[in-house]
């Protein structure tokens, strides 16, 4: 055939199979994504200023868990604060949208998030499960 470009059979059948494997590891991720379930803990207060205190104390502590859950029972305004700040196990969509963008997409397990700012106040969140990854 003349005049036109041709595809070999193998380009083709290449160019098929990519797109699938492309489009099946988009529907295994958006399937993870969906089903996840986390649990966290978070401190909350109204001033930037004493998170932003808080988070140090944490940081710089040698037992990063202990001394959360110390905090969030001295500190956090949420009801939460007297179980150490857990917030116990939920799905996507459970929290406010900045809370649920750190707990599900940027933040890492085992980690002092924040602070992140909300209509509640601002927040340190520390997560301690996400899927199957644990801290």
């Amino acid at each position: 055939w003349q005049g036109g470009a041709q595809t070999s059979p193998q380009k083709m059948a290449s160019s098929a199979m990519k797109s699938v494997l492309l489009l099946a590891m988009l529907l295994c991720t958006l399937a993870v994504a969906a089903a996840s379930t986390a649990e966290a803990s978070h401190i909350l207060v109204k001033d930037e200023a004493k998170i932003t205190e808080l988070k140090e104390k944490i940081t710089t502590a040698a037992d990063t868990l202990a001394t959360f859950k110390e905090l969030a029972a001295e500190h956090s305004t949420c009801p939460s604060g007297k179980n150490g700040g857990s917030l116990g196990e939920f799905s996507p969509g459970q929290m406010v949208k900045e809370f649920n963008e750190v707990v599900f997409t940027t933040g890492k397990v085992g980690q002092v998030e924040g602070p992140v700012k909300t209509q509640f106040g601002y927040h340190l969140i520390l997560i301690t499960r996400r899927g199957d990854e644990k801290m």
